[in-house]
């Protein structure tokens, strides 16, 4: 039991002898009542309210694993290819099998489906919208445990795949915790120095001198924003290598919170930061929460001009800048229209960004051959038609 416990990869658990524990009561009460009174073949069709990218994998390699565990066989019939759009209300796929067995599964299933569904179609739409960024799954300590931090990192790297087929993106390259990076093709995680490490070395270039000297082999990305002097700490990182700097293996990571403007800039500097780079996204903007990412406080547009005019002046044009600090969907597409000089955005927490729309959905529309489903889902008869 300890060994099955500890495996809790969202395609795995939970495991045969754990469903009834995690299912919906109401669920476990139907499968008595059905094996009680006479067992039927149903076929489910799973659907959504609102458009998504398919990512199935993780739910129907969990119901074939339990399934295969229970001796219970569904027969699984996708109606999509991974990564494929489907629109809302559109069935993505049927189940069908014994209604006593597949009761029983069907929260667990929509569980896996619908949060992956809905931050794939989140991902793809922040990658097409900068197709030059790579991006980086940050999301795992925003999770609510391991197993969705499973499925956001699955659901990133559908979307990625997605948005590098039809757009040409770089996508998501990579994500922050080992035991997710294969499904980003790598070995391990990505990540270099948290806020901590910072204030634990009292400075920013000695945090970057002791993890340099700990990991010389990983590029050095700094963060900047712990002492409120993104612009002077980040010159004096430049400066202290030089060499890390020209190759291109050097990065300065933004992450200033929105209670204050990065080093230098205030609302007037920041407009005239955007009039010398990007005049027609100021002309452009369509809300105030879009000013606010092209001129505001935090990471804005005009932060990443400034830092970037900053370094290319001081002779540090390879210096990568690295974005992080609130980079849900929109305001990405903010910084696609200010053409914000970002090499890579650090996200986690948007990609469901509304948690109540994650929600999958499954309705019977066929008990033993004869089609029959609730009032008002009609149309996922017509669906199969």
């Amino acid at each position: 039991m300890e060994e099955r416990t500890m495996d809790r990869r969202s395609d795995r658990w939970p495991g045969a002898a754990e469903v009834a524990q995690w299912t919906d009561k109401y669920f476990s009460r139907t499968a008595d009542v059905v094996r009680r009174f006479g067992d039927v073949t149903v076929t489910y069709a799973v659907f959504m309210r609102r458009p998504v990218l398919f990512a199935p994998r993780l739910a129907l390699d969990w119901l074939k694993n339990v399934a295969a565990e229970r001796g219970t066989p569904v027969d699984i019939t996708p109606l999509y290819k991974e990564s494929e759009w489907v629109g809302a209300g559109e069935p993505m796929v049927y189940l069908t099998g014994s209604f006593a067995a597949l009761s029983e599964l069907e929260t667990l299933f929509l569980q896996k489906l619908g949060a992956c569904c809905v931050a794939a179609y989140n991902a793809f739409h922040m990658c097409m919208d900068l197709p030059t960024v790579a991006f980086l799954a940050m999301d795992a300590r925003h999770c609510a445990g391991t197993e969705m931090a499973d499925l956001m990192a699955y659901a990133a790297s559908v979307g990625g795949q997605r948005a590098r087929r039809k757009g040409d993106a770089k996508g998501f390259v990579g994500n922050a915790t080992d035991a997710t990076a294969h499904y980003f093709g790598q070995d391990e995680g990505r990540g270099t120095m948290p806020h901590s490490l910072i204030g634990y070395a009292g400075s920013t270039l000695r945090a970057a001198e002791m993890f340099h000297e700990t990991h010389p082999e990983v590029d050095l990305i700094v963060l900047v924003d712990y002492f409120g002097q993104e612009i002077t700490d980040a010159l004096a990182v430049c400066r202290r290598f030089p060499e890390l700097a020209a190759e291109g293996k050097l990065g300065m990571r933004l992450d200033t919170h929105g209670g204050r403007f990065v080093e230098g800039l205030d609302t007037q500097t920041s407009y005239s930061v955007l009039e010398r780079n990007a005049r027609e996204a100021i002309r452009g903007y369509r809300s105030e929460t879009e000013l606010r990412y092209l001129i505001g406080t935090g990471v804005s547009a005009a932060a990443l001009w400034h830092m970037r005019e900053t370094l290319d002046r001081a002779g540090f044009p390879a210096v990568r800048l690295i974005a992080s600090s609130g980079f849900s969907p929109a305001k990405c597409r903010v910084m696609a229209y200010a053409k914000a000089p970002v090499d890579v955005i650090g996200t986690g927490s948007y990609l469901p960004e509304n948690w109540n729309e994650t929600y999958a959905t499954a309705d019977i529309i066929s008990y033993n051959g004869e089609a029959r489903v609730k009032v008002g889902r009609e149309f996922l008869l017509r669906a199969r038609e």
